[in-house]
């Protein structure tokens, strides 16, 4: 059977009722913002028997990683009734339910890694041009990085970052 997409509203009433919200999206972009009583399991983690509960509601930040992966979440709910909630956390909000905003968590890991990776690029390139056509090296070896974490999934980079102190702090709330 196809999982359901339902609205925030009718998401709502599920979980007043007695369902589990799980919250797939990844623990840094939960620890920005997430909607009170969310369980955070992301995807990569999600298995069948990880959510308690006889009615479980997905949802991650717009829906799109819910839509792609409804098949690993019908079989994470283990034939209890599930249901994805359509537009995510974002269309929790944008229909004036509240939702939970830390201050001072840091962005998202994925787009420190886009910072970062852009600087360095930037960096290498105008430096080339200026200084010593050796520094285009810089920006080689940040495109190898970026094409190996695509094709392998492990960016040496974001796990750098995670050991930041800006990273390394608990979540308040």
């Amino acid at each position: 059977m196809p999982i359901k997409t339902i609205s925030p509203e009718e998401a709502r009433r599920l979980i007043n009722a007695g369902a589990s919200l799980i919250d797939i999206r990844s623990p840094d972009e939960h620890a920005r913002e997430r909607i009170a009583g969310a369980l955070n399991i992301p995807l990569d983690r999600l298995a069948p028997g990880t959510a308690a509960g006889d009615i479980l509601v997905f949802h991650c930040r717009s829906g799109m990683r819910t839509g792609q992966a409804a098949a690993q979440l019908t079989e994470a709910a283990g034939g209890r009734d599930c249901y994805i909630m359509e537009g995510g956390i974002s269309a929790w909000g944008n229909a004036g339910l509240p939702t939970k905003k830390v201050r001072g968590a840091p962005i998202e890991l994925q787009r420190q890694v886009m910072i970062v990776a852009g600087s360095l690029v930037l960096v290498g390139t105008v430096l080339s041009l200026f200084l010593s056509p050796l520094w285009i090296a810089l920006a080689i070896f940040v495109g190898v990085g970026l094409t190996v974490a695509g094709i392998s999934g492990f960016c040496g980079m974001a796990h750098l970052l995670a050991l930041m102190p800006w990273n390394r702090r608990p979540a308040n709330g």
